[in-house]
């Protein structure tokens, strides 16, 4: 039988800390109706002492109450003081177990654990615990590992390169910042000489205030801009220091991931209990070859800003087969593909908003000419992501389809500009649905969509898909789409 850390007493009277309201009101109260008001404090300090006692004795009452047992099958947590709470997990069906010692947590020696299954919705946690060293100890004696012996030889090297570039890559606003860093550098001194002639024509006696207005214009377009690309540089800096001394470690059944520079983090996943594995690419990783190795798996990745990263960036064709027993595959040819016929699902809409973004500019030029250089510009910097939507959703007609082999289904698709290769196996798909308008069903083509398994349901979807071969892939998965779709 274990304690969590004596540290978690803080977590559990901090529940309780709205009780501090009234030590606040009897202070008020003294404060403004006695002129002796501080001796009047001291004299009823007994009562916020009390108070703060209560917080305190209830968080220790709490703690002491939070036990932590094991049998021969599973771990158990027993929480509650007036209604107790037992949590039961057998050790086999335990998915993943995360462990993490922040630095603020290392004075103390305590310890994050978390393990997961794969029960519950909206990635909730089994169990978490804050425990001690020698609770952590006996926890891990009892958790799935790696087998030294039998560990996959073969497997991609993790070097800062590879995190130098993952980091990159999926940093939050990578292309974004630059573009409207760009906007906000050139906009801005467009705007000054536009609002700079206008203004001038109205009158010569408010010159000089107009000019002290509009020279703050170049300013604070430049301050945004360089606000855009500090955050993207922070968000990378993040990501870094967060990816930053990536290992991993496998055998057929389980694998061991580590990372992180100041906040470690450790997981241990069973290989079976991951519902698919994704291969991420953007259109400049596409054109060269390389790809971010990702898995759907509970309580992997689940924490707040962790990106459930199996491989950083790498390319796929130094893949390997060796990686095969832990679901990645790679140079794998489509059984069934995207028709080019059906272009007009991916284009389209893209196509339709570089027009009306050329025609808004013709039309504002017209109506109002004054205006027309900074409609210019605004026009030029929308059609730059028009136009890279374009070719990637040209690209995503030309690679987007399915293949059938060893009793797994890969799917290749587009969500917005990011590309997937999901790998998953055939049993672990719960829906498949078929989609078609009118003029699809008059050329036999449909859009696929396809869940898995998960506690959170993904949809992948194919467009331009032929409809008999949709009907064919649901066959052989195991699934009737019934007989009123055309084909």
């Amino acid at each position: 039988m274990y304690h969590e850390h004596p540290i978690k007493m803080l977590k559990y009277s901090a529940k309780n800390i709205w009780l501090l309201v009234f030590p606040l009101m009897r202070g008020i109260y003294t404060y403004h109706f006695d002129k002796n008001w501080f001796y009047s404090w001291i004299k009823g300090a007994w009562f916020d002492i009390a108070v703060l006692g209560a917080i305190l004795i209830f968080g220790f009452v709490r703690w002491f109450f939070s036990r932590i047992d094991f049998t021969g099958d599973e771990i158990i947590h027993r929480d509650g003081v007036f209604v107790r709470v037992n949590t039961y997990i057998p050790y086999k069906n335990i998915s993943s177990t995360t462990v993490e010692q922040p630095f603020y947590l290392t004075p103390f020696k305590a310890v994050r654990f978390r393990c997961d299954t794969r029960a519950g919705i909206f990635k909730t946690v089994d169990m978490k615990l804050i425990v001690g060293k020698k609770a952590f100890n006996a926890i891990m004696l009892h958790m799935p590992d790696v087998n030294e012996k039998k560990k996959i030889e073969g497997l991609p090297q993790i070097n800062m390169l590879s995190v130098l570039l993952f980091s990159i890559f999926f940093s939050s606003g990578f292309s974004g910042t630059i573009y409207l860093a760009t906007f906000f550098f050139k906009g801005g001194d467009i705007a000054y000489n536009i609002i700079s002639r206008s203004i001038n024509i109205l009158t010569e006696e408010t010159e000089k205030i107009t000019d002290k207005m509009v020279l703050k214009i170049p300013t604070a377009a430049l301050f945004v801009g360089i606000f855009f690309i500090v955050s993207w540089f922070l968000s990378f800096l993040v990501n870094l220091f967060r990816y930053g001394r990536f290992e991993i470690e496998c055998d057929k059944k389980y694998m061991k991931l580590g990372y992180g520079i100041f906040n470690r983090m450790e997981y241990r996943i069973k290989t079976a209990h991951i519902n698919y594995t994704d291969l991420r690419q953007n259109l400049i990783m596409k054109m060269f070859g390389a790809v971010a190795v990702h898995i759907n798996c509970p309580g992997y990745g689940s924490s707040k800003n962790r990106l459930p990263v199996l491989l950083p960036v790498k390319f796929e064709k130094n893949l390997g087969k060796d990686l095969n027993a832990i679901g990645i595959y790679s140079g794998i040819k489509n059984d069934y593909s995207a028709q080019p016929g059906g272009i007009g699902s991916y284009l389209l809409i893209p196509l339709l908003v570089t027009v009306l973004i050329i025609s808004s500019h013709n039309l504002v030029a017209e109506l109002f000419p004054r205006f027309a250089e900074l409609s210019f510009f605004i026009a030029i910097m929308l059609e730059i992501p028009s136009v890279w939507f374009i070719i990637v959703k040209f690209t995503a007609l030309m690679t987007s389809g399915v293949a059938l082999y060893e009793e797994k289904i890969m799917i290749r698709c587009s969500v917005w500009t990011r590309f997937h290769t999901v790998v998953s196996e055939q049993e672990k798909v719960i829906k498949i649905e078929l989609q078609q308008n009118l003029l699809q069903a008059m050329s036999g083509r449909c859009a696929m969509s396809i869940w898995f398994e998960g506690e959170e349901h993904k949809r992948f979807k194919i467009k331009a898909m032929k409809a008999e071969e949709v009907q064919r892939i649901a066959e052989i998965i195991g699934y009737d789409l019934g007989s009123k779709v055309n084909a």
